[in-house]
């Protein structure tokens, strides 16, 4: 789930070309075989291998340009079978990758939608590397910034979620000059048409020339999450949005229009929360001042974690991050603190990647997350933790490794005492990039209703069905950007047929 920062946004979407068809017309007189609303991570796939198929397609898109996610995301994908893994000698199945997700998020993904994904995942990649998409030297890996496969199956781009991109624009282009693809960017789709019986007949779009029905044989929701809105994403998941930190279309559209069509929404219970950001301020939704990773397989912990009682609630150094920010999950409202002393700031790497430990130990003068105090009950108070319980969860834990007793969390990196003043905290906070709740789909990716009944004509791909879906409660290797693409090809491919 790793991510591009805001900054480079601008200079990854001068990468693309604007769409010189701009919100062009389409003919509401045409009867569509395929509508695609989202042209994104899932639409574009989708989009494309349907008109591939012989499908007359409209695909509406309501930003500017095309990409959706691809222009933020590092767009890491994985599958067994792949010509990168046959280049390193690697071998590889789909049972082997299917067993790797279920271990990592604990059997909590849905199993059809996971199998589906990973038994097509291999040639996906594959036609993505036939199209010119590369990957970074050395990989695929293992794993980069959560749990990692048993198997070298994950890889990343040279140029992020770009690579995917433009693997895809071309073939893209190509079909929408032959007419076979009728593309409106600059295009909101405000709602579904339905007959007497419930199924799905076309969609209602607005742009600058107006709003107009467009009517279709299927209609695939290709739309993003909801993880840019606040009280959507807090109405779905019971747990506030607590930094805006996704795509800034991913407002739930998509979810609305599923909703409106009689589409239930699932997973939302799936949610987990990553670790370390560190907010602008004491309030939420926040913007990511800064991040710090709290991963053991990228730099050990000197630091200890503690939660707003002042209790230490998991072992630092653990090495599953899947297992630590479980940890954070369970704490209130997903706060969590970590502290340390001067010893361990002049002897350990900063816990913050490219800071200094100059602006680390200075930080606190200017900033609200930031603390710096000459005794552990003073940066308490300043915190805003229990004190007592601070002070006695440090002497606990400087006690037990002076001793050489095993630490209570199984913590086995214990390099220094926390005693030697000043002490430091920095407030950090639970968050998310993506939405875990998302519409009920089967393993047609038809939408489903309330009583898992298919609402005739309606499909959907990519984070509209959630995160959950096929992530499951954790973060994954892959399993956003790679059944996003995966089910927008076999999606495609099937409607074009029907």
């Amino acid at each position: 789930m790793a991510h591009l920062k805001r900054r480079h946004l601008l200079t990854a979407a001068a990468t693309i070309p604007w769409w010189r068809f701009g919100a062009a017309r389409a003919d509401s007189s045409v009867h569509y075989d395929v509508i695609v609303i989202g042209g994104g991570t899932a639409g574009i796939p989708c989009a494309l291998f349907a008109a591939l198929g012989g499908a007359r397609v409209l695909l509406i898109e309501k930003s500017p340009a095309l990409g959706g996610t691809l222009f933020w995301s590092t767009g890491q994908i994985a599958g067994a079978g792949t010509v990168f893994q046959k280049r390193l000698g690697i071998s590889d199945t789909p049972q082997a990758h299917f067993d790797d997700c279920m271990r990592i998020n604990e059997g909590t993904a849905d199993p059809a939608l996971t199998r589906l994904t990973v038994n097509h995942a291999g040639e996906t990649i594959n036609w993505l590397a036939d199209h010119g998409f590369e990957v970074m030297d050395g990989h695929p890996v293992t794993g980069i910034g959560h749990d990692h496969f048993l198997t070298r199956r994950y890889q990343q781009g040279v140029d992020s979620g770009l690579s995917i991109l433009n693997a895809f624009l071309p073939s893209l282009e190509e079909q929408i000059a032959r007419g076979t693809i009728t593309l409106l960017t600059g295009t909101a789709a405000t709602d579904l048409t339905q007959d007497r019986t419930g199924a799905v007949t076309g969609v209602t779009a607005t742009n600058t020339a107006g709003t107009r029905d467009y009517r279709g044989g299927r209609v695939v929701i290709a739309a993003g999450g909801c993880a840019a809105n606040p009280r959507l994403f807090e109405e779905l998941h019971g747990v506030p949005l607590y930094a805006t930190t996704a795509y800034p279309t991913s407002l739930g559209d998509g979810l609305i229009l599923g909703m409106s069509a009689g589409g239930a929404i699932v997973g939302g219970e799936k949610y987990a929360s990553l670790p370390g950001l560190i907010p602008d301020g004491p309030r939420y939704p926040a913007q990511m001042f800064a991040w710090a990773p709290l991963n053991p397989a990228i730099r050990q912990p000197w630091e200890i974690l503690v939660n707003a009682r002042g209790e230490r609630f998991v072992r630092e150094d653990h090495p599953s991050v899947h297992q630590i920010e479980r940890g954070i999950y369970r704490q209130p409202g997903h706060r969590h603190w970590a502290v340390f002393d001067a010893a361990m700031l002049e002897k350990s790497d900063p816990i913050i990647p490219g800071w200094s430990r100059d602006r680390l130990a200075s930080e606190h003068l200017t900033h609200p997350m930031f603390y710096s105090a000459g005794s552990l009950r003073e940066l308490a108070f300043k915190a805003g933790i229990n004190p007592s319980v601070l002070a006695q969860n440090v002497a606990d834990y400087n006690q037990q490794l002076s001793a050489g007793a095993p630490d209570p969390f199984g913590r086995a990196y214990r390099p220094h005492a926390l005693s030697t003043p000043p002490f430091y905290g920095i407030a950090m906070q639970g968050w998310t990039l993506v939405s875990f709740a998302g519409l009920s789909v089967n393993g047609n990716l038809q939408v489903l209703d309330s009583q898992r009944r298919a609402v005739p004509n309606l499909f959907a791909i990519g984070e509209v069905i959630g995160a959950g879906a096929t992530s499951g409660a954790a973060y994954t290797n892959g399993m956003l950007v790679t059944p996003a693409i995966t089910f927008g090809r076999l999606l495609g491919s099937q409607l074009a047929r029907v």
